[in-house]
């Protein structure tokens, strides 16, 4: 995975250190840190900062998808390594890649402001899921999206598409696919957000955490802590939080595709979605949760719960 450095505290002599991985979209969430660093600390030069790149293991692997070969770690283990071993101060992760479980030592306690969750359709032609002609090919690696689609259409047909976001957008432009999915917040921060339409979430729930950069660090790491602390986002944080409480509680299969999605209301009030499904799609278990923010955690255990109960075959 790329690493990238963001600026180190005032104390330091030697760049603040950060951690991504090397794909245009990490760097790009990597140099959006930095930026926000630097405007969060007056004075701190941009040389104050380094971003360090690594080439992780989800990144290596193309030709599998990931729920065959590890799932959520394999964007993240390097990148871990390094935190644990001190050569980078800190991580910056897409947080819909982070296991719920991290390795002792280490925390996630700033977000940076959420991006829109939602998924965009990148298709020729069709703006909407009902608009693909019968039969046609999809391409995506993601049991979620997969599951999703084929629960609304059954006809559609699904195969593995891998590779970064100009690899899988020329797949739609050249026909080798009839259409694909990504997520809205990943083309933007690319500059690309009129490639294609997007899906409300009544319609396809996104992944837990998505559209959130959430940055990672040494738990006793106190000054990085507090040169972070600017960064963080409240709003972003209890979402976020709510959505991995719940996906906690349900991540004993990565084969099982699960959606979570949490917005807040009005007078500090929380709606929480959430939902478990068969990787064909003949099946779906959802519920939804309302209640107070500041119990997001206890919103999103709970929904949990439930859908680990109903949805138990699923976990073998």
């Amino acid at each position: 995975m790329a690493v990238a450095s963001i600026i180190a505290p005032m104390s330091q002599q030697s760049p603040f250190r950060i951690g991504t991985r090397g794909s245009a979209l990490a760097l790009a969430q990597a140099h959006e840190t930095r930026d926000r660093l630097l405007a969060a600390h007056p004075g701190l030069q941009e040389s104050g900062i380094e971003i360090v790149v690594f080439r992780t293991t989800g990144d290596r692997i193309l030709d599998r998808p990931l729920s065959e070969v590890g799932g959520k770690g394999l964007f993240t283990k390097e990148l871990e390594e390094a935190l644990l071993d001190c050569r980078i101060d800190a991580a910056v992760h897409s947080m819909k890649d982070v296991a719920t479980t991290l390795p002792d030592g280490l925390v996630v306690d700033c977000f940076l402001p959420r991006e829109d969750a939602r998924d965009v359709l990148i298709a020729r032609g069709p703006t909407s899921i009902g608009e693909l002609p019968n039969g046609a090919l999809i391409g995506t690696s993601s049991l979620r999206r997969q599951s999703q689609l084929l629960a609304l259409r059954p006809d559609l047909r699904i195969t593995g598409l891998r590779g970064n976001v100009g690899t899988r957008l020329n797949k739609v432009a050249e026909g080798e696919v009839d259409a694909t999915l990504l997520a809205l917040a990943g083309l933007r921060r690319l500059g690309q957000a009129k490639a294609g339409h997007p899906l409300a979430t009544d319609e396809l729930l996104p992944a837990v955490a998505q559209g959130a950069i959430g940055i990672e660090r040494r738990a006793d790491d106190h000054e990085t802590a507090g040169f972070l602390a600017p960064l963080n986002h409240a709003e972003t944080a209890v979402r976020v939080t709510a959505e991995r409480a719940m996906l906690a509680i349900l991540d004993g299969s990565c084969r099982t595709p699960i959606a979570g999605h949490a917005e807040l209301l009005d007078g500090g009030r929380m709606r929480l979605r959430a939902a478990v499904y068969r990787t064909d799609g003949a099946e779906t278990w959802a519920t939804e949760r309302t209640g107070e923010a500041a119990d997001a955690l206890h919103l999103g255990t709970d929904a949990g719960l439930e859908l680990r109960r109903r949805a138990g075959t699923e976990f073998g």
